[in-house]
């Protein structure tokens, strides 16, 4: 039996408005509902690091729906952070900050991390991959040109694989493509499936 037909019993809750995400989720088949989480601060205590952090974050933004979840409701939440020599890259702050990063990923391999969580009623659990990502240099041409196109704000390490950048920029990845764009979907259904039928 497919994924799609097990989860016809359930209501798929999407804790995330990142159109990345959204689209992800739906070339997977899966019928969902997008509701996100309670603004949250994304801070994590300091001794934390890697994958370790994207988990921390997305079970913060599961856990905000503890009060308002269904018996039939499953929330899927994720974190995504790019991870360079120990430095943790969120989203940018601004445009200066966006010009920072992608100047001092260019031309190095850095780490990119999700975090997912899935949370119900009855139980909760979370998983994470890892993707190795290798930058050409880049000039400050292109990088202006990048964030004034793309306005990559909303993106940690400030670009997207799937934008003008990563056509451009990237010559090569060691692991899931999808994982960069913020949700790796080949984990994603294998452990959702094992989720749900835990659940029955």
């Amino acid at each position: 039996m497919m994924l799609s037909d097990i989860l016809k019993k359930y209501k798929i809750i999407l804790a995330s408005q990142s159109p990345r995400r959204k689209y992800l989720l739906t070339e997977l088949g899966l019928k969902f509902e997008v509701r996100p989480p309670e603004v949250i601060e994304e801070s994590y205590p300091k001794y934390l690091a890697n994958e370790a952090i994207a988990l921390y974050l997305a079970e913060l933004k599961a856990e905000s729906f503890r009060n308002r979840i269904h018996p039939d409701e499953i929330i899927i939440s994720a974190d995504t952070i790019v991870v360079m020599n120990d430095k943790v890259y969120g989203k940018p702050a601004n445009y200066e900050d966006s010009v920072n990063m992608l100047s001092e990923l260019s031309g190095r391999m850095h780490h990119v991390y999700t975090g997912v969580c899935m949370y119900s009623s009855l139980k909760q659990h979370s998983f994470f991959d890892e993707t190795k990502v290798f930058f050409r240099e880049l000039t400050r041409e292109e990088i202006d040109y990048y964030i004034a196109t793309c306005h990559p704000f909303d993106k940690a390490g400030s670009y997207g694989a799937q934008d003008w950048i990563g056509y451009t920029g990237i010559v090569r990845i060691e692991g899931s493509y999808f994982n960069v764009m913020g949700l790796p979907v080949h984990k994603l259904y294998q452990e959702l499936e094992l989720f749900i039928r835990d659940f029955q």
